[in-house]
Parts: structure tokens; C-alpha cells; sequence
């Protein structure tokens, strides 16, 4: 199944079979080559798979469904045993921020492109078929699907996670003497369902795991959409690797990933998922059900700075000359569609002044000091949520940054920075606690197809916000502040219904902008109301002027024309119809 898609007529393909397997969380080591416009590295992906996945396969051959609708079926695991690996060939002082030195890493030496399979190298098998059995070589493996689009697979292994100094914690023995594929998923499980209060822990532990030594290269294939992954004999998801690496090479032309020049003239690259989210990235699970937690190291010269969808305000460490490393982490579970970075020579616009009272209102509340209290006010899965933390509730004004080329800093000192605070606690008067710990504000090049975008922990505004009066940009800035609540925290099972959180983010907009302008209740009514007449008299002229399938939404689909300011959510708090 190669699809050539028309946009104006097919939907974006979700091709992970996530109704067997989910990836809990990513970890990323990448070298960003402004000179190639080459993003490169590994990924390592580490699974949950469980009961609910062996109910639906049964102990019989029952068919399961792919997220590409083909039929697979599944057979009851074999275990399978392997001897210890050598401990001595990892570095017990590994940590989350020291993963390798500034460097390219493997060069793939096949003399191909790198897009390439090896399932005919190993077992003369070509197949791209979506399904869990390809009938080629007479064996029913499960097959892990993920979606792939324009990047260069070069490598795909298991990790040895048993290798890791220290894991034995995780399992019932004192001492790991034999290591079979069931005791390193038994790892694995262990580390993805440790409890919030732990997160520190688990974020060291999925940094050194990424780091173990791999254990036998798995088959694989990609096309057009996705990157098929097999290991011979794991029958099903429960008897798969639960923790695989990837080495892979994003490309030039990749649709994910937009290279460019600032509006200084510097080079830089950006992330926004739009029209394929982020398979031209990095391979993942894009359907919204699937929802997981991530942390990254980027490379990059020392004269860039590197932003990222990430929990912690991150600085760079000098790896050598001309070389920084940034590492980003966050622990709140959101879709990989969310993920964003921005790679240029963004200097950080400050404010000239600070009174004490906005440090005291700025005060960063990390996940560490939260008094996380468990008392059922919330309905989703359990992290670090900041809904459950007593110092967060007061807190107005999150920490915040503002990066912009350094040709725009008279602008933004004169219309952005002003307007930070003002939103944020107008926000918070009407919604009350931020979702999220911190924010950075990135004006984006000129080249960016919208007036702004929000991801977890990240804003990107155009230029054009900062023209003319404080309207545009205080209005902008609102909608999509807005989105930390709707569209991120709280987002559309199906990506068909992401107008809902458009509708939502453009409503408290209004409320909020009106705030921030300590309106009094009658002007903001009529602020509100002209705007709401312009809204609909535009909205009449777009129905009259678009064609009438544009006008249908095609329930239960992925629709690759979604208007890209959001990349698409995943219930997160509290929605549970």
C-alpha cells in the first residue's frame, strides 16, 4: 500500500497499529547539519503492551485490525532465552544530559539512500503489506507499524536493557543471571508504569536504557507512509521488544521539517507537523489514542539555540569547540504530534525591567517541588500534573521567555514583551491553573503559513502580530495561550473534531484579551460582539465560496487540511466521553 495522497480529496493515512502496542516514550539524540539541512540520529522507543492486547488477540487466532484496517492475527508468545549481556561495555555514569559526544554518530556504508529494507538482505522478503503475517516466509510475527514519511531508516535494534547497571531494581531478582526477551519486557513494563512521584527516577533510567548496547538488529521496511518492523518468532505484541532503536536521517525536502533563513538572514529549521505531523521527523505513533512522554538531546553548532516542546528551560552544555548540547524533557503524556522544535540564532528579548512582584508571580514550579496530592480531581492517566499541585493553583504568571532575530527585538520589547504577563494572568483569572510549567514565545520566519501555533511549553507567533497597535498581538497571543487548556490538555479524539478546541481557543480569546485590557463589562460586550458579526459575515463568505466536500468532515479520519495552528490532541484532563 504506496499511497500517493491528493490533498484535496484523501485523508492523512494513520498507519500504527496502536490497538496492540503503544509507545510510552521517546528518547531522541540528534545532530541538527545546517550545511546538509540533515537532522540525524537515534530514537529509542520503549512500549507498553499488556492484558487488553492479549483479549483482543485471544488464545486462539482471532483477528486483530491495524490502524490501516488490514486483518493480522496472532499466536500465543514462545519464550525465548539469551545469555546476560556484558555489563562492562556500558558506562555506569551515564546521564540523561550526556549521551554522546558532538558528533555525526554511524554512517550507513550500503552505498544506498538509507530508505532501504533489510528483510531482503536476511530472509529474501520485499513485502510492504500492512499486516501482522505478510505470507512470505510461512510464520505469523507480529509486525510493528509506525508512521514514516520522508526519512532515511538506516538501522533498526533491540536494546539491551538488562544491561543497564542498577535495573535489577526494577525486577523481582537481586541479581539478572539469565536474560531472556521476557525479562527485559519485564524491565521495560516495570519502567513505564512507575508512579508520578518517581519521575526523576524515570527519566534517568529511560536516558541510560537509551544508551545500553543493542541485542540483534529486528527486520524492517519502509514506504511511503510507514516503517514496518518485525522480529523473527515474536508472535505477538507481548512477546515483542518492548525498547527498539532507531538510527535514521531526516531529508532535506522532508515535509515535517521546514529549513530556512530567519528574518536576519541566519539559517535556522522549525518544526510544525503541518500537513503530516511529525513522521517526517521522527518515526512514531500518530493517531491522538496514542499519548506518551519524551525527553531529547540536540546537537548543534554553538551559535544556535535550540527550542523544544520540554518541561524545563534548558541551557546549552559545551560539548567542544563550536559544538552545544540541549536536552529537553517532558512528562506529561501528549501525542507525538505535539513535539516541536526550533533550531536558529534567536537572541532572548528581556524585558528592562523586573519588579519583584512579577519574579514572586514567575516563580517556577518544577515538577519536584510539587506537592502532588492524588485525590481523584482528575480523570486521566497519572503524571506530574500540575492540576494536583496546591503552589501551582495561585500561580499567574509562568515563568516565560521571548526569542526573536535580533532584528526584530525593538519590535517585540515594544509590543510583545508588554503583553506576556497581562494574558497569562487574564488566563488564569478565567481558567485558573496553567497546564503547563513555563512558556517560550518564538517569532518565527516570514515563511511560517499562519499567525501562530501552539505546542506543550512553546508559541510560535508571526512577524505580523507585531505590526501596527497591540490589538493583533494581544488577541493572537490569547488564542493561543487559550490552547494550553484546549487543544492540548484537553484535545479531539478524532483529529475531524479539532474544531472544537479552534472554537474554544477563539471564544476565550475575546474573554481573555478583555481582560488583559481591564475592560469593563460593557465595552468588552461590544469588543466581543463586532468581533463575533465579523466572524460570521466571514464565515458566510467562506461557505459560499467553498467547495461543498470541503464543507463535510469526514468523521473518524485524519484530514491532512486542518487548520495547523494545533497538531492535533488527545483527551488529557478530565474528558471522558
Amino acid at each position: 500500500m504506496d499511497t500517493k495522497l491528493d490533498p484535496s480529496r484523501d485523508d492523512l493515512p494513520l498507519m500504527a497499529n496502536t490497538s496492540h502496542i503503544l509507545v510510552k516514550h521517546y528518547v531522541l539524540d540528534l545532530d541538527v547539519d545546517f550545511e546538509s539541512q540533515i537532522i540525524e540520529g537515534t530514537i529509542v522507543l520503549f512500549f507498553e503492551s499488556g492484558n487488553r492486547f492479549q483479549k483482543q488477540s485471544g488464545s486462539t487466532k482471532e483477528p486483530c485490525r491495524s490502524e490501516s484496517n488490514e486483518a493480522c492475527r496472532f499466536r500465543m508468545p514462545e519464550p525465548c532465552h539469551s545469555p546476560v549481556t556484558d555489563t562492562r561495555t556500558f558506562s555506569s555514569k551515564t546521564r540523561s544530559n550526556d549521551f554522546t559526544i558532538c558528533g555525526k554518530g554511524e554512517k550507513d556504508t550500503s552505498g544506498k539512500d538509507g530508505n532501504h529494507d533489510n528483510w531482503e538482505q536476511a530472509s529474501g522478503i520485499s513485502s510492504s503489506k500492512y499486516c501482522c503475517d505478510t505470507g512470505n516466509h510461512g510464520s505469523e510475527d507480529f509486525l510493528l507499524v509506525l508512521d514514516c514519511c520522508d526519512l532515511s531508516v538506516l538501522k533498526v535494534e533491540e536494546v539491551d536493557v538488562a544491561a543497564v547497571p542498577g535495573i535489577e531494581k526494577l525486577t523481582r531478582s537481586p541479581k539478572l543471571t539469565v536474560v531472556s526477551e521476557e525479562l527485559r519486557n519485564q524491565i521495560v513494563c516495570e519502567l513505564v508504569t512507575l508512579p508520578a512521584d518517581r519521575w526523576r527516577e524515570q527519566l534517568d533510567y529511560y536516558a541510560r536504557c537509551s544508551q545500553a548496547p543493542g541485542c540483534g538488529e529486528l527486520l524492517f521496511d519502509t514506504d511511503t507512509w510507514s516503517l514496518q518492523i518485525r522480529k523473527t518468532g515474536a508472535q505477538t505484541a507481548t512477546d515483542f521488544p518492548h525498547a527498539i532503536r532507531i538510527r535514521y536521517s531526516t531529508k532535506p525536502q522532508g515535509r515535517s521539517v521546514t529549513w530556512t533563513s530567519d528574518q536576519s538572514g541566519r539559517p535556522c529549521v522549525y518544526t510544525m507537523g503541518s500537513p503530516i505531523n511529525n513522521r517526517a521527523l521522527f518515526p512514531c505513533q500518530e493517531p491522538p489514542v496514542a499519548m506518551s512522554t519524551w525527553q531529547a538531546t540536540v546537537r548543534a553548532a554553538a551559535s544556535f539555540v535550540v527550542l523544544m516542546s520540554g518541561e524545563n528551560s534548558a541551557k546549552p552544555t559545551q560539548l567542544r569547540e563550536g559544538c552545544s548540547s540541549w536536552h529537553y524533557y517532558v512528562t506529561m503524556p501528549m501525542p507525538a504530534s505535539t513535539f516541536t522544535i526550533a533550531v536558529g540564532s534567536w537572541t532572548e528579548m528581556k524585558p528592562e525591567t523586573c519588579s519583584s512582584n512579577d519574579l514572586a508571580a514567575e516563580r517556577s514550579l518544577s515538577p519536584s517541588e510539587a506537592d502532588f496530592r492524588y485525590v481523584g480531581i482528575c480523570g486521566h492517566m497519572e503524571y506530574p500534573c500540575r492540576f494536583q499541585n496546591p503552589s501551582a493553583t495561585t500561580q499567574e504568571i509562568i515563568p516565560h521567555r521571548v526569542f526573536a532575530p535580533v532584528c526584530l527585538k525593538a519590535a517585540c520589547q515594544e509590543t510583545l514583551l508588554q503583553l506576556v504577563p497581562p494574558c497569562l494572568s487574564a488566563a488564569h483569572r478565567v481558567l485558573g491553573t496553567h497546564p503547563f510549567s513555563r512558556l517560550d514565545i518564538l517569532i518565527v520566519p516570514g515563511n511560517f503559513p499562519s499567525l501562530g501555533m501552539a505546542s506543550p511549553h512553546i508559541i510560535f507567533l508571526s512577524q505580523s502580530v507585531l505590526t501596527g497597535n497591540s490589538h493583533l498581538c494581544g488577541t493572537r497571543l490569547c488564542h493561543e495561550i487559550a490552547h494550553a487548556w484546549f487543544g492540548l490538555a484537553i484535545g479531539a479524539r478524532d483529529w475531524t473534531e479539532e474544531w472544537l478546541s479552534e472554537g474554544f481557543a477563539t471564544h476565550l480569546e475575546d474573554v481573555f484579551w478583555a481582560k488583559a485590557q481591564q475592560l469593563d463589562p460593557h465595552e468588552a460586550q461590544e469588543q466581543q460582539e463586532l468581533k463575533a458579526c465579523l466572524r460570521w459575515c466571514r464565515l458566510q463568505d467562506e461557505v459560499r465560496n467553498s467547495p461543498e466536500e470541503m464543507q463535510v468532515l469526514r468523521n473518524g479520519q485524519a484530514d491532512p487540511k486542518v487548520h495547523m495552528e494545533i497538531q492535533g490532541t488527545q483527551n488529557n484532563q478530565n474528558d471522558k466521553d
